[in-house]
C-alpha cells in the first residue's frame, strides 16, 4: 500500500529536525569556519556525490569529516538544509554560490532551482557573472538566457565591473562567451534528467523536475532591426506588449521584445497580477512558454490572488503539451495555490485526464487535500469524472479518505448520482 499524504508530507520535517538535533550524526562537514554535523545516510541519499564518497574506501569515509574547501559556510549551511528538508531556499543572492555547489554534489533539482533565480535577477552588472557561470557548470537555458541579455545590451554590459571582473577571473569562459555573442541563438540538447529520476535523487521528485529544458528556438531570431525600433518605447509599453504576445502565443514578437528590454517577469494590470508565464500556460501556447522560461521566465512565479503558479494554470486549462513543459523545466509538481490546491488537484476537478495521467507520473502526492479536505479523488466523484477516476485509483489514490465534512468520494458520487463511479468505488 502507498504510503498516506500525512506521513510523505512529514518526511522532510522530520528530516530538517534531525538535522538540528544532530542526534545519531555520523559526518562532519567543514566550510572555512563553519562545521555542520550531518547524517551520513542522509546525505547519500540526497547526492549521488556523497553517496559515491561515503560507499568507497575514502578518507572522508575513514574519518568522518569532509573539508569543502571551495565553498562558504552560508553556502554549506543551505546545501545541507536543502539536501535534509528539499525546501529551495529563498535567499536569491546566495544562488550563483549554491547552484554551483549543487552542480558539484549532483543534486540536480537544486540546481535547476537556482538557475532559474539567477536567470530572474539578470541585470546589466550581473549578466557577465551569470554568463559564465552558466558556461563553468553546463546550465544551458540560463546561458542562452545570459546571452541573449548580453546582446540585447552588450554596449552597457562590456563597460560594467561584473564584465571586467569575468575576463580578469575566468578568461577562458569569457572567450566562450565571446564566440556564443557572435553566433546564432539557436542551440539543441536534450534536457537534463534532475535528481529525482533516480535512486540517488529527491524523494518524491521524478525526470520532471529536470533541469530547464534546452529545446532549439522554434522560430528565427528576431530581426535585429526590428529590435532596435522597439528599443526605444518605454519600459511599461513594452511589457505592456509582451503580456499580449504571451496571451497570443506570439512567439516572433516575444523574442523581438526581450530582445528591446522588455521583463520577462512582466505582470499584468489585473487583480491577479499574472505574469506573461501564466498567461502562455493558462491559454496553452507552449512555443510561447518555452520562449519565455529560455529568456529567464520564472517557472513557479504566483499570481497575487490565488497564489497559483504557470503550473496549476496549465492543469486547471487542461493544457497537457504546456504543463509538461513546465515539468521538464523545473516546475514544482505539489505546488499549492491559496486552498492548498496541487495542480493535480484542479486538473482531476475539470477531468483533464491527460493532464492528470501526466502529474499522477510525476507526484507521490495522490491523495494530497486542498484546505476543505478534498482530495481529487473527491473532486472527480463530485464532479463525474469517470476516465479520471479510474486513472487516481490505479495510481494508488485512497478511495477511503474522508474530507472535512467526513465523507468519503463513494459518499460524494451517491449525492450526486454519478453511477459509473459510485461502480468504480464501492
Amino acid at each position: 500500500m502507498e504510503p498516506t499524504q500525512e506521513v510523505l508530507e512529514t518526511t522532510a520535517v522530520d528530516l530538517g529536525a534531525l538535522l538540528d538535533a544532530g542526534d545519531g550524526a555520523v559526518v562532519t562537514l567543514v566550510a572555512g569556519g563553519t562545521r555542520l554535523v550531518a547524517h551520513r545516510a542522509v546525505l547519500a541519499d540526497r547526492s549521488p556525490v556523497f553517496g559515491a564518497m561515503f560507499r568507497h574506501d575514502t578518507l572522508e569515509a575513514f574519518n568522518g569529516e569532509v573539508a569543502i574547501a571551495d565553498m562558504e559556510g552560508p553556502v554549506l549551511r543551505q546545501l545541507v538544509a536543502y539536501l535534509y528538508t528539499l525546501q529551495a531556499p529563498q535567499l536569491p543572492s546566495l544562488a550563483p554560490d549554491l547552484l554551483a555547489a549543487a552542480d558539484k554534489y549532483g543534486v540536480s533539482a537544486l540546481k535547476a532551482r537556482c538557475e532559474q533565480h539567477v536567470a530572474a535577477q539578470l541585470s546589466v552588472e550581473t549578466a557577465a557573472a551569470a554568463a559564465v557561470l552558466a558556461i563553468s557548470h553546463s546550465c544551458t537555458s540560463l546561458r542562452q538566457a545570459a546571452v541573449n541579455f548580453i546582446k540585447a545590451n552588450v554596449a552597457q554590459v562590456m563597460t560594467t565591473r561584473g564584465w571586467a571582473d569575468a575576463v580578469r577571473t575566468q578568461p577562458e569562459e569569457v572567450v566562450t562567451l565571446s564566440q556564443l555573442l557572435g553566433s546564432p541563438p539557436a542551440e539543441s540538447s536534450a534536457p537534463a534528467s534532475a535528481d529525482g529520476s533516480g535512486p540517488q535523487g529527491d524523494r518524491g521528485r521524478t525526470s520532471a523536475t529536470a533541469a530547464p529544458p534546452t529545446a532549439a528556438r522554434t522560430t528565427p531570431p528576431p530581426d535585429d532591426s526590428a529590435v532596435s525600433r522597439l528599443r526605444s518605447l518605454p519600459e511599461k509599453e513594452k511589457n505592456s506588449r509582451l503580456i499580449q504576445a504571451a496571451k497570443g502565443g506570439a512567439v516572433t514578437e516575444l523574442q523581438t521584445l526581450l530582445g528591446a528590454g522588455a521583463d520577462v517577469g512582466a505582470r499584468d494590470d489585473g487583480e491577479s497580477r499574472w505574469t506573461t508565464l501564466h498567461w502562455a500556460a493558462d491559454k496553452g501556447h507552449e512555443k510561447a512558454a518555452r520562449c519565455l522560461v529560455e529568456g529567464g521566465a520564472d517557472v513557479d512565479a504566483r499570481t497575487s490572488g490565488w497564489q497559483e503558479t504557470p503550473l496549476h494554470r496549465a492543469a486547471y486549462s487542461g493544457h497537457e503539451a504546456v504543463a509538461r513543459f513546465l515539468l521538464e523545466a523545473g516546475a514544482e509538481v505539489d505546488a499549492r495555490n491559496k486552498t492548498q490546491s496541487t495542480p493535480l488537484l484542479l486538473a482531476a476537478e475539470k477531468g483533464h485526464a491527460a493532464v492528470v495521467q501526466l502529474l499522477l507520473a510525476s507526484t507521490p502526492y495522490h491523495s494530497a487535500r486542498n484546505q476543505w479536505g478534498r482530495t481529487p479523488l473527491h473532486e472527480v466523484a463530485l464532479n463525474g469524472h469517470a476516465e479520471v477516476a479510474s486513472a487516481l485509483l490505479e495510481a494508488g489514490a485512497d478511495r477511503w479518505a474522508r474530507n472535512n465534512e467526513g465523507n468519503t468520494p463513494l459518499d460524494l458520487a451517491r449525492q450526486k448520482n454519478h453511477q459509473q463511479l459510485i461502480d468504480m468505488l464501492k
